[in-house]
């Protein structure tokens, strides 16, 4: 009987400890999903967390196509202290459309201004001397757009275009941040296939006469500032 208890306790106390050590076994690898669900989202988190405007100068086609895909609106409207101007922006250049739109939706043009009107010509924005513009031109790494020529997107009356560097670009790479509108009532035609139109003006087509009038100096540059703000209305 005597033997019998100690066999009963030591029975006993073998199943315990196994027990425990099994507990322990299945804390321990329960522990170690949580720790690998942990890693894992932190992983994914660190994926996905990237700026959503990560623009630069390398995968600019990449960057617009998609972005463009995901932002359809091409009406916009430039507000001026001599009034609005309406714009439609065309679909069948999507890069440029999709710039636009873009710029417009990180505000950079609020900070910039009229600053070339060429009478009887062009009135020309989307640069400044503000230190804000220069910086977010150069957190993009101040990149070009490719031509988007079509037949007929031509310089007329109200085209919107992209301004240019003449020298030393042979492929008429867009400059992405500066635009220019036709003043002159019979169109800029010696412009067309040199300038990507667009887009073209709806209405404020006395906004336009208006600062088409303003005092410039011999760079043709404004002696008081016109400053815009950009906004999307559909």
């Amino acid at each position: 009987m005597k033997n019998f208890r100690i066999l009963f306790l030591l029975a006993a106390f073998i199943n315990f400890y196994q027990c425990k050590e099994k507990n322990k076994t299945v804390k321990s690898t329960t522990q170690k999903k949580e720790d690998f669900k942990i890693k894992i989202k932190a992983t994914k988190e660190k994926e996905i967390v990237k700026p959503w405007d990560s623009l630069n100068r390398h995968n600019v086609e990449a960057f617009l196509t998609e972005f463009g895909k995901q932002n359809p609106e091409t009406k916009v409207l430039i507000k001026t202290d001599f009034g609005n101007i309406k714009i439609l922006l065309n679909k069948d250049v999507p890069l440029h459309r999709a710039n636009f739109i873009f710029l417009t939706k990180i505000k950079y043009f609020n900070t910039t201004v009229f600053y070339r009107v060429a009478k009887n010509f062009v009135i020309q924005g989307g640069n400044s001397d503000e230190m804000f513009t220069q910086k977010e031109r150069n957190k993009y790494g101040n990149y070009l757009l490719k031509p988007e020529f079509r037949k007929n997107r031509k310089h007329k009356y109200g085209a919107l275009a992209a301004a240019r560097e003449w020298k030393h670009n042979p492929n008429k790479l867009s400059s992405p941040f500066e635009f220019y509108i036709v003043q002159k009532k019979s169109g800029a035609h010696h412009l067309d296939n040199e300038h990507t139109v667009f887009g073209q003006v709806i209405s404020g087509f006395n906004t336009m006469e208006k600062i088409s009038k303003v005092k410039v100096g011999v760079d043709e540059w404004p002696v008081d500032d016109i400053k815009m703000t950009v906004e999307i209305l559909d």
